[in-house]
């Protein structure tokens, strides 16, 4: 059997794994907290794609969600900041479970990724809603509506799973809104994937609960954190958020052994400080991220600053060079076509290792996570 027929076995053993009687796909954790029902009524309305929340508890003031820290006290027939979590007879429910408004197939270097399986394909989904109101969100048309708005696909996560392996995906990526606002959907689908031999990739702002974190680190393989200043007041006027619990966010990935990327997105007068992003980089190394890669992304004008200018590209230039001096030993530049900051350098020798050409990968003097030229190991998941 020849290499492709043997992966081409695999897959169809996995498919059929994936299938109960009849070919009918079949999932015990559908049944998980709605007594066997993903229905629920809201204004009398029926809506199916929805499952008991995870991480809530009853309070004087009604419903208390626990998955981020916005902490949302909910009362009977409302929704939580993200949109995505309502109050039925008394319990929390996701409206936010199976039904995805966003599928594609990316390149992991989209996410962006540059340590992680690089040059694979992941599956990429997201629902509405997001737990942040970002004044500069590129996905404002789903991140800050809820999925009763939006046009979704019917994507229950055995279903998801089973289109990874259809679509030669290795990974699949809860992505573009943020999967804090679809955790639930995330969780389980994430443990089908883990059972499939799937990697499992988180794109978040890491806005979460400690104890939610926890749960999923048990499940997904590699997180790209966006980590949006390194200012409280700035995190409050400009995403509606908090820094403390994104740095904690950091902390526990790394502390769990998930693989991570960290994004810092340059928006002009809000994050393009030098002084702060020098502190940023301070705190980095001082907390054991020198190797974790850091992207600084350029702003294009957007949702509620569509009257900035875009980030110029001697800025994120700065930014790059303050993050070497610093002790960050990979740093690259995002949405700049053909920026050479896009390649992974040796640390060590400074060698080229590893060439993006866009979204074409290569690994010329990359050899079994090490430069093929010194010798130094390149942290990463490179096979």
């Amino acid at each position: 059997m020849s290499p492709e027929e043997e992966k081409l076995s695999k897959r169809e053993f996995i498919r059929k794994s994936l299938l109960g009687a009849g070919g009918m796909v079949c999932c015990p954790f559908l049944l998980r907290g709605n007594s066997g029902q993903n229905v629920h009524f809201r204004d009398g309305k029926p809506w199916k794609w929805s499952r008991e929340a995870m991480h809530y508890i009853s309070t004087p003031r009604g419903i208390k969600c626990r998955t981020c820290p916005n902490e949302c006290d909910i009362k009977e027939g409302e929704a939580g900041d993200c949109r995505t979590k309502e109050v039925v007879g008394g319990k929390l429910y996701t409206i936010a479970y199976g039904n995805p408004c966003s599928v594609n197939i990316d390149p992991m270097e989209k996410k962006p990724l540059h340590h992680f399986h690089p040059g694979t394909r992941v599956l990429s989904i997201a629902t509405a809603g997001c737990n942040l109101a970002c004044l500069n969100c590129q996905n404002w048309e789903i991140s800050q509506r809820s999925p009763r708005e939006t046009r979704n696909y019917d994507l229950m996560p055995p279903k998801v799973v089973e289109l990874a392996i259809q679509e030669n995906c290795p990974s699949i990526a809860y992505t573009y809104s943020d999967p804090v606002a679809f955790y639930e959907y995330t969780l389980d689908t994430s443990i089908l994937a883990r059972q499939a031999g799937l990697g499992n990739v988180i794109v978040s702002a890491g806005f979460i609960n400690p104890r939610p974190l926890k749960d999923l680190c048990r499940v997904i393989d590699a997180a790209n954190i966006d980590l949006k200043s390194f200012s409280d007041d700035i995190y409050a006027m400009l995403n509606a958020g908090k820094l403390q619990p994104v740095l904690d966010t950091l902390l526990t990935l790394k502390e769990e052994g998930v693989w991570l990327e960290i994004t810092n997105l340059l928006v002009p007068t809000w994050t393009d400080d030098m002084k702060m992003i020098g502190e940023m980089c301070r705190w980095l190394v001082k907390n054991g991220f020198a190797d974790t890669p850091l992207h600084f992304s350029r702003f294009q004008p957007m949702y509620k600053l569509n009257r900035l200018a875009p980030t110029p590209v001697s800025t994120l230039d700065q930014a790059r060079k303050t993050a070497l001096d610093e002790g960050m030993h990979f740093v690259y530049v995002g949405n700049v076509p053909g920026h050479p900051a896009q390649d992974t350098l040796c640390p060590n020798c400074g060698k080229t290792l590893v060439v993006r050409k866009g979204y074409q990968v290569s690994m010329p003097l990359l050899k079994n996570g090490k430069c093929a030229s010194c010798g130094k190991s390149i942290p990463g998941v490179w096979d």
